[in-house]
């Protein structure tokens, strides 16, 4: 999701008015204290005017960053990053953007158009960054690694969201209920727990989900595909989360503890069982006696009780 959003963003840019930016860095006088921009093709350096002039030519700064335009035109454009103007409408969806080429790009999704084919194994995208960021998927390619814990990630953006679990940081808030998120694919996703709103519905079987990712992975169940395969015993599964907690049966690591015993566990899922016996809770009630469990399965097992004795 996020290479996608980044997608539209960076090829706009690239189609239209980046193109012609002049790239100034950011200096102050120390006498005057007043902010100057130094530019990268002339090395001269001038004052934060509206209009900066060098040779024949004329530089169009904004007064809000300090990023210079070679065109008028071009400055128009990036103001809108600071207004918040979307003058270029979908007229299939209503959605709106602040350039042409986004809307263009925005399009395909309606039309299905993947211009975009990696000619290792054929997948095809909408946008040339979203291919380029496949192709590391066949060289195994992961530049960007994080100086805290030493993972490393083939995006730059999944380091900045990962990054986030070392902050703590989840800037992203439910104004319904609170609980906030560290990703806005899951803030978009929890949203629609109130909404009820699942649009990605199996053509085989008619259930739907609030996520794409959801519908790709349900898909395998009718396909059989799993294609994550563990190397030490061959086992293989549909999520690549589900070889994960998999590979601890034989590496034993436990990396979820209760603050309040430190048991550990192998599984978050069961961790969060085990709190239960702190807090007492018990969610899982017999409709036919009233009678309550920590877990699903005892409860499970406590109505066939009832059964047999009907």
């Amino acid at each position: 999701m996020y290479s996608g959003l980044k997608a539209l963003k960076e090829e706009g840019e690239i189609q239209i008015e980046m193109e012609e930016e002049v790239q100034c860095e950011k200096l102050r006088d120390f006498k005057t204290g007043e902010k100057a921009f130094k530019c990268s093709q002339t090395k001269k350096t001038y004052s934060r005017k509206r209009t900066q002039k060098t040779g024949n030519r004329s530089y169009f700064t904004c007064q809000q960053c300090g990023r210079s335009f070679t065109g008028k035109g071009s400055l128009q454009v990036h103001m809108r990053i600071h207004t918040g103007e979307t003058p270029f409408t979908c007229e299939l969806c209503g959605k709106s953007f602040s350039l042409e080429g986004n809307r263009k790009t925005h399009m395909k999704i309606h039309t299905g158009e993947k211009p975009f084919t990696c000619p290792q194994c054929g997948k095809s995208f909408r946008h040339k960054v979203s291919l380029k960021n496949h192709r590391s998927v066949h060289t195994g390619e992961t530049p960007f690694t994080c100086e805290l814990c030493g993972k490393s990630f083939t995006l730059e953006g999944n380091l900045k969201t990962h990054v986030k679990i070392h902050t703590g940081e989840k800037p992203f808030t439910c104004p319904q209920c609170g609980k906030c998120f560290r990703h806005k694919v899951t803030f978009n996703a929890h949203m629609r727990s109130h909404t009820g709103e699942s649009p990605y519905t199996c053509k085989l079987c008619g259930n739907s989900f609030s996520l794409k990712g959801g519908l790709k992975y349900h898909m395998r169940i009718h396909t059989g595909e799993k294609p994550f395969t563990c190397d030490l015993c061959g086992k293989s599964f549909r999520l690549k989360a589900s070889l994960k907690s998999h590979r601890r049966v034989h590496t034993g690591e436990t990396p979820f503890t209760c603050k309040l015993c430190r048991k550990s566990f192998s599984q978050e899922g069961n961790l969060k069982t085990h709190m239960k016996i702190h807090t007492g809770e018990k969610p899982f009630t017999c409709p036919q006696c009233g009678k309550s469990f920590r877990h699903k399965v005892t409860l499970k097992n406590h109505i066939c009780i009832h059964s047999r004795k009907n």
